[in-house]
């Protein structure tokens, strides 16, 4: 299962640094993404753009989960010259990460 079966993800920036954000669509996705979206698996599936580093905060009452992660934006939006990497982009890689160890029960 993918972070895409369980929450909606969206993306901002500021400088060289990506916010991103996964927002569970019940709470048994929500206990998921909790115990399964670490700092580790995410920094793993940024790796290739930026070694980071990655801080994770709980935003329980939303059921939301929002990533920092710096140095992906490679300098920044307005300095970059990658197509198409901040944003949308950054956003959806979130969302293809596997969950391989969950159970939708707990």
């Amino acid at each position: 299962m993918r972070v895409y079966d369980l929450g909606h993800s969206r993306a901002g920036d500021k400088g060289n640094t990506s916010n991103i954000s996964v927002t569970a669509y019940d709470d048994a996705a929500w206990n998921v993404l909790r115990r399964e979206l670490t700092v580790d698996v995410v920094a793993k599936a940024y790796s290739h753009i930026t070694p980071g580093p990655v801080r994770r905060y709980e935003l329980p009452k939303l059921r939301a989960l929002n990533f920092v992660i710096e140095g992906a934006l490679g300098g920044g939006v307005t300095r970059s010259l990658a197509q198409d990497v901040h944003g949308k982009s950054l956003s959806t890689l979130i969302l293809t990460i596997e969950l391989p160890g969950h159970n939708r029960q707990s």
